[in-house]
């Protein structure tokens, strides 16, 4: 134990002189994104594995940082992208005709496929460590001094790797991770100044989670339900619910009582979930008791944005979250942008957390999800909810509409723009899944969005872009961007390809 400890503390050293290596090369935001690099995209989503088992198809999520190629517009970008298994070769070519103004083959040539040749379930980067051979060869490829990785989410094996293969890491050092977890958020959420849910401290045992709730529930005694959540749990897979409602009103040791026997009850929003499994994390993950807002106009914004190794934080874009589960706990898709009258909030709240979250060092991605409920006079109840301190399921719809328009995202307004000053907007989901569509091919969705036209028009600038093609034969899972001028357009775009889809496979 001590000489792991020794070993993390080494990377850990090793890293973060490669980070300032990092902040000292771009100390600006427009330098970033130009010039002449090497990029190593590692789409390991390095998350607890047992819980990412709930997610059909999980390792297929690596196909969602393709989006990366938009990278590949400028002529001088080497791009390094690596999986657990070898990509659909129709897939790559798909990605890469998209981008405007780059000839295809000029465009492959700085594209560099590796491939673990592992499906199990493991994180990728674990993969990728396992095989010295194969980061020699990584190693070799890599041509410019001015080189980076990005990855998912940085943990402690996104470090190592970083470390072991000498590149540095565009992303948050892993001892930060503490503020993507629930409680690390709500504690950024009260240094900002952003309102939050009423909630508990982070709790590491049944009988002390009881007690929490029970505490909650005296301070706020007239909630409905209580949202009790693991706390490095996501897209809400690591929620439950616990209604209060039969619960009498009694003395509170009675109260701690009565909850710690409804604890066999909580509704879960993950499928197939129990409460023996949910309970034996609890001391591995930890666990809070939270508020659950109630509101008869409810809605689940959220804001995106990224800090640059200058240190600046800017603001990316903003989204209405699509949510499904029991509850509305479990994210499914998004709208871009945000609703009119709230998003202009959202990038100030946004902005405020991620000054909080820079000044602690924090690199790259980040996006906070909130709740907000309209109220008697009209407006806008929004308190945040959870700070996700790294990619998420709103960033690669983002990054296809920069892709397929080389457009702007304007602060002022919190829309987007094309490049002819059309604002934009979308529908997107990773969740359209119906079993009608298993046995689907790429090459059968191929033909399907020829025959149907339902591709992206780079004309008009609406259709659609597909992502997770390699999850749909064996899990009949897919999923998709769909790009309009209104945002009625969007919604009937994606409608189209859903019709069509049902009728291709009836």
């Amino acid at each position: 134990m001590q000489k792991l400890k020794n070993a993390e503390s080494e990377y850990g050293q090793q890293f973060r002189n490669l980070q300032i290596e990092l902040r000292e090369r771009w100390q600006k935001i427009e330098e970033f994104d130009s010039g002449d690099c090497d990029i190593i995209v590692i789409p390991s989503i390095s998350l607890d594995q047992q819980e990412m088992q709930k997610v059909p198809g999980a390792y297929h999520y690596e196909e969602r940082h393709l989006f990366s190629l938009i990278r590949l517009r400028n002529p001088r970008t080497r791009l390094i992208y690596i999986t657990s298994e070898p990509l659909h070769p129709m897939i790559i070519d798909y990605y890469l005709q998209l981008l405007p103004g780059i000839p295809f083959s000029h465009a492959r040539d700085r594209l560099l496929l590796f491939s673990t040749y592992d499906a199990s379930a493991k994180s990728l980067t674990q993969k990728i460590l396992e095989r010295p051979r194969l980061m020699e060869r990584i190693r070799q490829a890599v041509r410019s001094t001015k080189c980076y990785m990005v990855c998912y989410n940085s943990t402690s094996l996104e470090r190592e790797l970083s470390v072991k293969l000498g590149i540095p890491l565009w992303a948050s050092d892993p001892d930060l991770l503490y503020w993507g977890t629930k409680s690390g958020s709500r504690q950024i959420f009260a240094e900002s100044g952003v309102p939050y849910p009423d909630g508990s401290e982070l709790v590491w045992n049944v009988a002390d989670l009881a007690e929490a709730a029970a505490q909650l529930w005296e301070r706020q005694p007239h909630l409905q339900r209580i949202v009790i959540k693991l706390n490095e749990g996501f897209s809400g897979e690591g929620n439950a619910i616990l209604e209060l409602k039969p619960i009498a009103n009694t003395a509170h040791s009675e109260k701690v009582k009565l909850i710690s026997d409804c604890f066999l009850h909580l509704r879960f929003q993950a499928t197939g979930e129990t409460w023996e499994n949910f309970s034996s994390r609890i001391p591995e993950l930890g666990a809070i008791a939270e508020a659950f807002i109630e509101g008869s106009e409810k809605r689940s914004p959220s804001v995106q944005g990224r800090i640059v190794p200058s240190g600046e934080v800017e603001i990316l874009s903003t989204h209405d979250q699509i949510l499904g589960g029991p509850d509305g706990q479990i994210f499914l898709g998004c709208r871009f942008p945000a609703d009119e009258s709230y998003r202009l909030a959202l990038q100030e709240s946004g902005r405020k957390i991620g000054h909080n979250l820079a000044e602690k060092g924090a690199l790259e991605q980040f996006g906070i999800d909130y709740v907000a409920v309209r109220q008697e006079d009209g407006k806008w109840d929004i308190q945040a909810i959870e700070i996700n301190l790294r990619k998420g399921g709103t960033t690669h719809p983002f990054m296809a509409l920069k892709l397929l328009t080389n457009g702007r995202y304007e602060g002022s307004t919190g829309s987007f723009y094309s490049q002819q000053g059309r604002p934009k907007y979308y529908v997107a989901s990773d969740n359209l899944k119906k079993e009608r569509y298993r046995g689907l091919l790429p090459n059968d969705l191929m033909d399907i969005i020829a025959d149907n036209q339902l591709h992206f028009d780079s004309g008009t600038e609406t259709g659609t872009v597909f992502h997770l093609m390699g999850c749909l034969s064996e899990f009949g899972k897919l999923g998709l961007t769909s790009i309009g001028n209104s945002q009625q357009e969007a919604e009937d775009i994606y409608n189209k390809v859903v019709k069509v889809l049902d009728r291709e496979t009836s």
